[in-house]
């Protein structure tokens, strides 16, 4: 269990307790690669980084005020990658019409050795919670052919909305492709 500072937490019954903490590049670029390198992980489009690159990544995410980054530990066990970003400062806001207090998600599950039926829609709903901590909506953009992310979105309460094309970005500290989402959304 990390003995970083947590900024979230809470337990559910039948389910068990989930902390959140901020990602720290240098301590959790391993483990992260370990989850971002994988198949599975296609949506999340960082399957060719090497774990140097992914602290690289991330070192550059925590320099940013807009955009965080957070480790979900479920019963102290790693669970969950989490980032969180003001749609306003993120490409996204050039796709739809962004309302005071929305906040965007990004959301990846650890790998699982054995599934637990409902593990995932009960980590969504937790971290949900957390998002909307200040916040009214929250908006998940997943990749438009992401039928898995999606359904689990929409079991968990999220709205479709538009079909959006969310335009490549080309910067000297990253680079975006194009990329088709489905924005889906969750209010309070």
């Amino acid at each position: 269990m990390t003995t970083t500072e947590c900024v979230y937490e809470r337990s559910v019954d039948g389910f068990g307790t989930v902390r959140v903490v901020r990602v720290d590049p240098a301590r959790d670029a391993e483990l992260l690669h370990g989850w971002v390198s994988e198949e599975r992980a296609r949506f999340w489009g960082m399957r060719g980084a090497g774990p140097d690159d992914v602290r690289e990544i991330y070192a550059h995410l925590d320099s940013l005020t807009t955009h965080h980054a957070f480790l979900a530990y479920h019963d102290g066990e790693p669970a969950a990658l989490f980032q969180t970003y003001e749609p306003a400062a993120d490409r996204v806001g050039e796709c739809y019409d962004v309302r005071e207090g929305d906040i965007g998600v990004h959301l990846l599950m650890a790998p699982a050795d054995t599934p637990v039926p409902g593990f995932s829609r009960h980590m969504v709903s937790v971290l949900v919670s957390f998002a909307l901590t200040g916040h009214e909506r929250v908006l998940a953009e997943p990749d438009a052919a992401n039928a898995k992310a999606i359904a689990l979105l929409e079991r968990s309460g999220f709205e479709r909305g538009p079909e959006v094309v969310l335009p490549e970005i080309v910067l000297p500290e990253v680079h975006l492709p194009e990329k088709r989402a489905l924005l889906l959304f969750h209010g309070r």
